[in-house]
């Protein structure tokens, strides 16, 4: 790292421009972006922003993401937040380059959309929450509220559930193949399991269970966490 920057990139793949990732390496939503750029071999940089000293809640970087949160990226003269549009972007951009991760027909393409919804909204916020008053807040040196946990944690139980079911009947969330719908789960799942130690809610569902030990068995997942120091 050199002035707060990391590069990451595959030799074998040639590109015009450095994509910037503006975020710390350790961050779920940077992880996502990152996991993503990998999957493709798209070389990237990491611009490290410090969350502890509040930089994403200055005047410079809110002229980059107005709402004071990471990831953020530049692509020459394009800049976009929100990680879940990014890799969408990126996908799309590179869709001749490394795996197809939005599916082929309008049915597959639909699908992954839908499961991306479901984990932003159904799974990640459990998560975070639980992440969150477990872990972070103690960090912090403030009790965590145990109560909601164990209320996030009953609820991520239903929704584990449902992802078991759909589990059963396909490999991967979208269908059968690796898309965005799974990626997307990574980083908050790594969290929930090795973070908050709650792998059992993993582990306890066999299907659930095979689909993880899957799709974090990816070269581009293992480089991420490599990169991050994980």
């Amino acid at each position: 790292m050199v002035g707060g920057r990391k590069s990451w990139f595959h030799d074998e793949v040639e590109v015009n421009m450095v994509v910037k990732v503006y975020g710390p390496v350790r961050a779920a939503c940077p992880q996502r972006v990152m996991t993503c750029l990998l999957e493709k071999g798209v070389e990237f940089e990491i611009v490290h922003v410090d969350l502890d000293s509040g930089e994403h809640k200055r005047p410079d970087f809110l002229l980059r993401q107005p709402f004071g949160q990471v990831p953020a990226i530049e692509d020459g003269d394009f800049k976009l937040f929100e990680s879940r549009a990014i890799i969408r972007y990126y996908a799309a951009k590179y869709a001749e380059q490394g795996p197809n991760l939005l599916g082929t027909t309008l049915e597959e393409k639909a699908k992954v959309d839908q499961w991306l919804e479901v984990e932003s909204h159904n799974y990640n916020d459990l998560v975070f929450n639980l992440v969150f008053q477990l872990v972070i807040l103690p960090r912090m040196g403030k009790p965590g509220d145990m109560a909601l946990a164990h209320e996030c944690e009953q609820k991520l139980e239903s929704v584990l559930d449902i992802y078991e079911k759909r589990l059963s009947e396909s490999t991967y969330l979208a269908g059968e193949s690796f898309t965005l719908a799974d990626l997307s789960h990574l980083p908050a799942t790594r969290s929930l399991m090795t973070d908050a130690g709650m792998g059992h809610l993993i582990k306890e569902r066999k299907f659930v269970n095979a689909w993880w030990e899957n799709i974090s068995s990816r070269p581009a997942w293992k480089k991420m966490l490599k990169l991050a120091d994980l």
